[in-house]
């Protein structure tokens, strides 16, 4: 891989959007691509399929902090493009939540998420530009039952990302959120784990809804208007090739719809709807 190549940091690479992402531009070749995973299995993988892969747990600092010591040692202090891409989705009703369910929740979604885009910062301000890619969610701007910590997670990047935006303005170096919606992932698979952790299905008043749940959880069909990672990628590729990349970028046809909505009808109204979904 030739030094001289733009270089692109990927977090959460070990499946999903973050993989298909890598090797979608491992393919055309036109940056230099590292990937993060906080496994060492998926590290091993990631390695022998021929990407430059590092190891990094977004839930703990001194993680964060070695790997992207590692990053700057590979790249000599550069780098293009940050991609946090990195997290997971904690479900259950908000009074079955744990402080310790939100904790992790939020150590990786959030805290790791921005301790990582800080350390970034500072070799975008040295270089005097760069580019901030935050993998958010639809459920990063409205709110859907028994998603409540993992939307307060997006919530939060969401806020952050807006508050930098505003912060870095005239620096050259540009702050993207991508808000997917549904996404063929293993993700749901992921989340159905974190759920059998924390959430105590049968002494909850919401042990109904969390029946209808699992058997969802457990299910091989989509959701409506799924769409696949190339999705994801399309936008990603549009930030990584555009001078001047949009503040946000909405994926799917539920995301694009509730943008609108959330902005034009009264919060009972679109209460009313979510709740039939």
């Amino acid at each position: 891989m030739s030094i001289d190549k733009k270089t692109i940091l990927i977090t959460g690479c070990s499946s999903g959007i973050g993989y298909h992402c890598a090797k979608r531009l491992k393919v055309e070749e036109k940056y230099r691509l590292i990937v993060t995973a906080r496994k060492d299995k998926d590290i091993q993988r990631l390695i022998s399929e021929g990407f430059e892969a590092v190891k990094m747990d977004m839930s703990e600092s001194a993680s964060v902090q070695k790997g992207f010591k590692r990053v700057l040692a590979k790249t000599g202090g550069e780098l293009y493009a940050l991609f946090n891409n990195a997290g997971f989705g904690q479900p259950g009703a908000v009074e079955d939540l744990s402080r310790d369910a939100l904790k992790e929740q939020f150590e990786t979604n959030v805290f790791g998420t921005i301790e990582l885009t800080n350390l970034a910062l500072k070799v975008f301000r040295k270089q005097k530009k760069g580019k901030i890619i935050q993998n958010s969610s639809i459920l990063g701007f409205v709110a859907f039952k028994y998603r409540g910590a993992y939307s307060a997670s997006k919530f939060a990047l969401e806020a952050l990302s807006d508050t930098l935006r505003l912060e870095l303005t005239g620096s050259n170096i540009y702050i993207s959120l991508i808000e997917p919606g549904p996404i063929k992932t293993d993700f749901r698979r992921n989340a159905f784990k974190k759920f059998l952790k924390y959430i105590n299905v049968d002494k909850s008043p919401h042990y109904q809804a969390y029946q209808k749940s699992i058997e969802r959880f457990k299910s091989d069909k989509d959701d409506p208007f799924t769409l696949s990672s190339e999705a994801v990628f399309h936008s990603l590729s549009k930030i990584l090739e555009t001078e001047n990349p949009k503040d946000r970028y909405q994926i799917t046809i539920p995301t694009k719809l509730f943008w609108i909505l959330r902005r034009i009808l009264p919060i009972k109204v679109l209460d009313m709807i979510i709740n039939r979904i």
